[in-house]
């Protein structure tokens, strides 16, 4: 079952655009002990977005039911994760009076402005699911991160606000549902993927995470312990995918196979340009191409991605909060070169993220394209224990409320 007592299972559902994972694991101790685990192709999703739910549904089943072999368990509930093109962000702010009685700063005066910054017109279907605070000022005066106690007369905050659709995350949910799943809680995947790759250090000092999956990238920027910053790119594993086949003409079976086997992210990284065989669409002979071709075609769609991290970074002027480089996971990771890549283009420091090796089994998971099922397995043991209820039909409602819980039980 779900988040459990005693020796039962904790389970995590990676709901990708390429693939679901599912990760059965086991509190022991402080460590988190992966049991069993089963993928399946994912099929019904676009863009991280449900667009056929009986595909969907099917390619969840499939994921779970391998995953109960392995486990040699059960599975009704599980920790579900959620990403895609509906995820938006943007910044706001807010500022009240301080009205407690000699001017010092309580909780509701806090609530307060959060209240105000919160105030911010969202398009019709999305609902804000988490108000972060950047920093406070009381009187216009120097920044700070807690002004519990503090005293004043006017108290401000900067905020960064995530907002999603609800008919996205419903069907997600629904999806889940129809496969026989439970869903205890839904997490957002950027949270998920950085609980599992990135140091406390790095969050503390300042760093970013570039999840790259099979349809969207995430973003995100941690400083100071927290998020700073989140973005959704609508350019991944698939697009890099599709622009070899279209390039070599191939299948895009052939296309995914070439670009593992032969991709590189820069052309600076080609030592010998060797020619690659290809397979013709519907039988058809090719004669191959050179890989400084296929290269040429990768680098183009890299340097499109990086570019556009690039412009979000100095346009919301972010690089201060970056100190410690970016951490690159996800499937589109495993793309050689792109950390050399990155690095170059972005001018930081930059490295690949494999998940914490936290417990008996996480040796099997080292790989970035489990970043965010062992991210969300990590999450949902670190609420083990504290009487957490399931979600309980379709109330949109409910599942939200507990969207508006992400970040602070994560930081």
């Amino acid at each position: 079952m779900g988040i459990v007592l005693n020796n039962q299972s904790i389970v995590a559902i990676d709901i990708g655009t390429t693939k679901i994972c599912v990760i059965v694991g086991r509190k022991v101790g402080e460590l988190v002990e992966v049991v069993g685990m089963g993928s399946a192709p994912s099929h019904g999703l676009k863009k991280g977005v449900v667009v056929d739910v009986g595909l969907a549904t099917q390619s969840i089943k499939a994921a779970v039911k391998e995953a109960e072999l392995v486990a040699n368990c059960s599975i009704e509930a599980a920790t579900v994760g959620v990403s895609g093109s509906h995820i938006n962000a943007k910044n706001s702010s807010g500022a009240v009076p301080i009205r407690s009685k000699g001017g010092e700063v309580k909780q509701s005066d806090i609530d307060n402005a959060l209240a105000a910054a919160r105030a911010i017109p969202i398009a019709e279907n999305e609902q804000v699911l988490h108000v972060l605070p950047k920093y406070f000022r009381i009187d216009g005066q120097e920044k700070i991160h807690n002004p519990l106690g503090m005293h004043g007369v006017r108290l401000e905050v900067q905020v960064h606000i995530i907002t999603g659709s609800v008919s996205s995350v419903q069907n997600v949910v629904h999806c889940c549902e129809l496969a026989g799943i439970n869903v205890v809680d839904i997490v957002l995947e950027q949270l998920a993927s950085a609980e599992a790759v990135l140091s406390l250090d790095e969050k503390e000092l300042g760093v970013g995470v570039l999840d790259i999956g099979g349809g969207t990238a995430d973003l995100a920027i941690y400083q100071n312990g927290t998020i700073r910053h989140t973005m959704v790119v609508p350019i991944a594993g698939n697009h890099f995918t599709y622009d070899v086949a279209v390039g070599l003409c191939t299948t895009l079976d052939d296309a995914e196979q070439i670009k593992q086997n032969y991709g590189l992210a820069s052309s600076d990284l080609l030592e010998h340009d060797s020619k690659i065989q290809t397979k013709g669409i519907q039988g058809k002979k090719e004669d191959g191409v050179q890989q400084s071709f296929l290269v040429h075609v990768i680098e183009s769609r890299t340097n499109e991605l990086l570019h556009i991290i690039k412009d979000e970074i100095d346009h919301y002027q972010l690089r201060p909060f970056m100190i410690t480089g970016m951490v690159l996971t996800g499937g589109g990771s495993l793309l050689s070169g792109i950390d050399y890549a990155t690095t170059k283009l972005l001018k930081m420091p930059a490295r690949i993220g494999m998940p914490h090796d936290r417990g008996v089994n996480a040796k099997y998971l080292n790989s970035p394209i489990y970043a965010t099922g062992y991210g969300l397995l990590l999450y949902a043991a670190n609420k083990y224990g504290r009487g957490m209820q399931h979600l309980q039909g379709p109330a949109v409602k409910k599942i939200f409320y507990r969207m508006k819980s992400w970040v602070s039980e994560f930081f």
